[in-house]
């Protein structure tokens, strides 16, 4: 019986601990929404803004976001168990839709607004998606 109780305290001990990460964790969420919302901006002036101007003005200001998302990221208390391959699937799979959207941008659709957006969006949505279900 006192095995039983033991295991039971044990449990709910866990629990315990599993929900403060969980709400320690919550962060992510808002580190996801916000590279999202970065990708708005970062493509179409990648995409429309040509020149030296345009590119050292968006390589510094998303090498600017990247470390100050990184540098966000790596002073939170908790980062609960499976959050590391959530993030490389979310990196994944952005990585990919970036580059495929910035290579038929710069060749294909050149100083197209419309292509610009889309592609703007599906930049943005792995991280968007990743958010969404975390919330």
């Amino acid at each position: 019986m006192s095995e039983q109780i033991g295991a039971a305290a044990a449990l709910k001990g866990i629990a315990g601990i599993e929900a403060t990460a969980r709400g320690r964790s919550r962060w992510y969420v808002g580190y996801l929404w916000l590279f999202a919302t970065w990708q708005l901006v970062l493509v179409p002036a990648v995409l429309l803004w040509h020149g030296p101007v345009g590119t050292l003005t968006s390589t510094l200001a998303n090498a600017l976001v990247v470390m100050g998302l990184s540098l966000f990221a790596t002073r939170q208390p908790v980062v609960p168990h499976g959050y590391g391959r959530l993030h490389l699937k979310v990196i994944g799979a952005w990585a990919a839709v970036h580059v495929l959207t910035l290579a038929l941008g710069l060749t294909v659709f050149v100083d197209s607004l419309a292509y610009a957006t889309v592609a703007a969006f599906a930049c943005a949505l792995p991280a968007a998606a990743a958010a969404w279900r975390e919330e």
